[in-house]
């Protein structure tokens, strides 16, 4: 068997003991070196020797199974190693002689082994982040190269992956930024995957949106097409007539990509009227008109509530202050050059960055060019000589079919424009081995119905249409909600992807781009530079939105590909060597599980697709409405005259209120229910809550001595206060009861009855009380489903929020798990806003757990369930006391020791004080007395449903947490 291990195994201290194990994988000996499953992980393990190990995975590579070397474990503390962290294992016993932990077997058999897309046919050194990867020639020479590096790659090179690789070796502040807020969000995941950490590194993954927020967050919405669409509507006949007929989509570009795109500033109008015939989609004569409308265009932003990303990046230049030592631009074709020379003005060090992209893949309105992109630093004589272009041609994606169609369509595009640039002059290499089909069928209404018949049911076909408004043509035949524009479809990818009427709904511009094309220019497996001879021909700027678009299109397709067409002998067609199958060649009706819909929702949903999420919701998943109460604050408002009412003959209303009080933990409903009614179970409540705090009269009998007395009061305290425990317990148990046990089915049918978000009766979702009861196997049941683990009850919490609750305020909870639901639920980044600009806590950093134990904690503090004397030094903030509470139970992978410190604590309580010095100032709470903190007043957090910015008492729901409480909302004079 062949061995292949990870570039940051460290063998250097058991060097021998490796070579011998070396050798004894060669021979497929597992046995002398003890080879030992460590289930449930899909990880295996040799003995090195007494005390050290050897953590492996096998993986299939062409029909071979291959042994990965991950890490060497020292001393047998499987505990802190990295790909073990948060497994359930009992690791006292994993080398116990009977070993009951592990299991001896064949890992040719193993069927936690994944698949490997491509291994190098020498090189034994594989890179790990979510998933294995080996690297080809080209990528490796790319990750040995130094930075500034420019890196060129098509759909599927695995470009993001080797940027993420890239980004781990440096070393200070560092930036992964893109377009999309997605593809930055699944970068942080990729890049953090296994519990990777680098020391001396403070990485930030951003989209570029969120990038300006930290230098300053603008006020209002960002401007997106369907906005433009809505004002363009209003001047069509004029725009139409001063532009020859340029089209919204068209305009939109010329605005972008030509008069706001430079880094110089926004073009004048004689600037704009003298540029060259080819730096603008329009004639000389006809820009003066156009000229017109963009002025009216800002006037219009101005008074509109939206903001332009791209002219507020002109704006926000003076902003940007020397901050990053390593920057990786994503994407980069989707920016604007303005965009990008103000990412590159916060770089502390010219030259540290690695810019990816692919031009032809440009679906965004730029007027994107590799040439405006390198006169940004080119202009600076030192990184000119430095400077390196490196292009990966390799196609890990896409299966053989899709790949060759994609070439063919690229010769085409430059068969008819001619090159656009060096750097972006190549075809695609597939390394697939699956050759994968391609099928062009006539559309006819009986195909359209045996399409839709055999793949409305499955997550795992998608259709395609050129632009947003072909979708609800589309919608009345396809009735599977996984329909997309290729707009949204960039960045996705779908087993199988059919394409409609994608050429033929445009059929005079893909005629255009086929124009003068034969099949005799399109020979050969090269492109051969070459520009257009015509310099005042504009074709290639007019028409690359539908060649650009078709190519994305056909790249979405990782093993089928179906188009279907109305005009089959379309010339484009014709040259793509498309001939129309008789027969639609696909296997029996393709239907996926709800539970498999439900994943693909929440899929949807974090890519940002909101549209498509919801149509799944409505027509796959069908949920129904749970058939008991559920207390929120819109039900609570409406409960609270019905129970207080005096007279009132039911006593639901008050017990469900009394039922809330002790939920919450809100006396004042208690207190607010004995003054209103004789209902005996407030009054024994509300009598524990005052004995409990020391607030009944008791006479001193005469028998008593003062001695006897305080100490017949205080044992009255401590029984009062155990009934309530115990009342309290007793509901929570009733309640977390379904979602702590091992057999959860009963819950796992309401949530395909009701949704798997759907709430319970105190308004949690079933995620929220799994996570609160430690039950590890039902909360990845959940999520497997889609549970989303951002959803709040009406306080703010979420399940992570849940979790660490109970753990801090019940220290006999021994079944926390907090080690394991730590990176399943807590949130990757927490976003806030203080002096107006973005400040994002990563996982990694001191202030996102302090943040993240007041906002938790905020409800409990209040709660005059608690005793009095506790109640009052909770109201004067938080202090490093109550922030250390119970530091030694938390998990190392959770909280590493270093910051479990009351000196590690108290540092990072001073350097985030509203009035520390310390850069970057994040001001997150404000000290009210020495060792006291309250979270800062005019702190915002962005809400995850509507990404808008809410400021904190908002986001805890302070008026209602108060008014339970039997308090009011201070006034800020107060």
């Amino acid at each position: 068997m062949r061995l292949l291990h990870h570039h940051h195994l460290d063998t250097q201290r058991v060097k021998s003991q490796f070579a011998k194990l070396e050798k004894a994988i060669a021979r497929d000996d597992f046995k002398s070196p003890n080879l030992k499953k460590l289930s449930p992980t899909p990880y295996w393990r040799f003995k090195l020797d007494q005390s050290n190990r050897l953590l492996v995975q096998f993986a299939r590579y062409n029909n071979e199974t291959v042994c990965l070397a991950l890490e060497v474990i020292h001393q047998h503390d499987y505990a802190n190693a990295r790909f073990l962290r948060g497994a359930s294992l009992q690791w006292d016993q994993i080398d116990v002689d009977d070993d009951a932990s592990g299991e001896q077997g064949d890992p040719g058999r193993d069927d936690g082994a994944q698949t490997l897309r491509y291994v190098h046919p020498v090189c034994s050194e594989i890179h790990v982040l979510d998933k294995v990867l080996s690297f080809d020639d080209t990528q490796q020479a790319v990750f040995d190269t130094p930075a500034p590096l420019v890196l060129v790659g098509s759909a599927g090179s695995g470009k993001t992956a080797l940027t993420l690789e890239k980004l781990r070796q440096a070393h200070g502040r560092v930036l992964y930024v893109t377009q999309s807020a997605f593809l930055a969000q699944s970068a942080r995941a990729i890049y953090f995957a296994h519990g990777f950490e680098a020391q001396g590194q403070e990485p930030e993954f951003l989209s570029y949106r969120e990038f300006m927020e930290t230098l300053h967050v603008p006020a209002g919405r960002e401007l997106d097409f369907s906005a433009f669409g809505a004002w363009f509507e209003r001047y069509r006949s004029a725009a139409k007539q001063a532009t020859g007929g340029l089209d919204a989509h068209a305009l939109f570009e010329e605005f972008r990509g030509v008069i706001s795109s430079r880094a110089e500033g926004v073009l004048s109008r004689e600037s704009y009227l003298a540029l060259g015939v080819r730096q603008s989609l329009l004639a000389p004569a006809q820009r003066a008109a156009v000229f017109d409308l963009f002025e009216k265009y800002r006037s219009w932003l101005a008074g509109s509530g939206f903001f332009d990303l791209n002219l507020l990046a002109h704006d926000w230049l003076p902003k940007a202050q020397p901050t990053y030592d390593f920057m990786v631009v994503d994407e980069v074709q989707d920016l604007t050059s303005v965009q990008l020379a103000l990412l590159l003005k916060t770089l502390a060090k010219p030259g540290q960055f690695l810019l990816c992209g692919d031009s032809n893949q440009i679906v965004h309105p730029n007027f994107f060019s590799w040439a405006a992109v390198k006169t940004l630093f080119w202009q600076d004589e030192s990184l000119a000589r430095s400077q390196t272009i490196s292009v990966l041609k390799a196609n890990f994606r896409n299966g053989q079919a899709v790949t060759h169609l994609a070439n063919r369509l690229l010769k085409i595009k430059h068969a008819r424009f001619g090159s656009i640039d060096r750097e972006t002059n190549f075809l695609v290499q597939a390394t697939a081995q699956a050759s994968g089909t391609v099928q062009l069928l006539a559309d006819k209404e009986a195909t359209r119905r045996e399409l839709n018949l055999k793949t409305r049911g499955s997550t795992q076909f998608a259709v395609l249409v050129l632009r947003d408004e072909d979708k609800a043509a589309v919608r009345q035949q396809f009735q599977t909600p996984l329909v997309f524009s290729v707009h949204e479809a960039k960045g996705l990818e779908y087993t199988n992807v059919i394409l409609v009427d994608m050429v033929s709904g445009q059929r005079q511009a893909f005629a255009e781009v086929a124009q003068g094309v034969q099949a005799s220019d399109l020979a050969g497996d090269t492109l051969d530079y070459s520009r257009a001879r015509d310099k005042t021909d504009r074709s290639l700027e007019l028409f690359k939105f539908y060649v650009n678009a078709l190519y994305v299109a056909l790249t979405r397709a990782v093993d089928q590909l179906l188009l279907v067409e109305s005009d089959t002998a379309h010339p484009l067609l014709q040259l793509l060597d498309l001939r129309t199958q008789d027969a639609l060649n696909l296997a029996s009706t393709q239907t996926s599980s709800q539970q498999e819909w439900a994943a693909e929702a929440r899929r949807l949903e974090l890519q940002g697709k909101q549209e498509q999420a919801e149509a799944i919701r409505q027509t796959m998943l069908k949920t129904q409405k749970p058939s008991w109460p559920i207390w929120d604050e819109a039900a609570l408002q409406e409960l609270l005259p019905k129970a207080l009412l005096p007279g009132q003959i039911s006593n639901k209303p008050r017990q469900a209120l009394l039922d809330y009080a002790l939920w919450h933990g809100q006396s004042g409903w208690v207190h607010d229910l004995v003054g209103a009614s004789n209902f005996e179970p407030a009054k024994q409540i509300g009598h524990a809550i005052w004995a409990s705090q020391g607030k009944l009269p008791v006479p001193r009998a005469r028998h008593e001595g003062p001695a006897q007395h305080l100490a017949r009061l205080e044992a009255d305290r401590r029984d009062a206060w155990r009934f309530l425990v115990k009342k309290a317990e007793a509901l929570a148990e009733r309640q977390r009861q379904p979602y702590a046990s091992r057999g959860f089915k009963e819950v796992l049918r309401q949530c395909d009855q009701f949704g798997v978000d759907h709430r319970t009766y105190f308004n949690a979702t079933p995620l929220m009380l799994a996570a609160e009861c430690g039950n590890v196997a039902l909360v990845q049941a959940l999520l497997e489903r889609g549970a989303d683990p951002m959803t709040q009850d009406h306080y703010g919490h979420r399940a992570w929020d849940y979790a660490l609750a109970r753990f801090l305020d019940d220290p006999e909870h021994k079944a926390h798990q907090l080690d394991v639901l730590y990176p399943l639920l807590s949130p990757a980044v927490m976003d806030v806003q203080t002096d107006g600009k973005l400040v994002r806590l990563e996982r990694h950093q001191g202030e996102y757990w302090l943040l993240t134990v007041m906002l938790t904690s905020y409800k409990k503090f209040f709660s005059q369930l608690l005793p009095d004397a506790q109640v009052e030094r909770n109201i004067k903030g938080f202090c490093a006391d109550h922030l250390m509470r119970h530091m030694d139970r938390v998990p190392d992978s959770v909280l590493p020791p270093r910051r479990r410190t009351r000196t590690y604590i108290n540092s990072v309580l001073a350097r985030a004080e509203v009035n520390s010095n310390y850069q970057p100032s994040r001001q997150l709470w404000l000290r009210t007395r020495n060792g006291y903190y309250v979270i800062n007043p005019a702190l915002q957090l962005r809400a995850h449903s509507t990404k808008a910015w809410v400021s904190w008492h908002e986001w805890l729901n302070q008026p209602l947490v108060l008014a339970g409480c039997g308090m009011r909302l201070k006034a800020p004079a107060d």
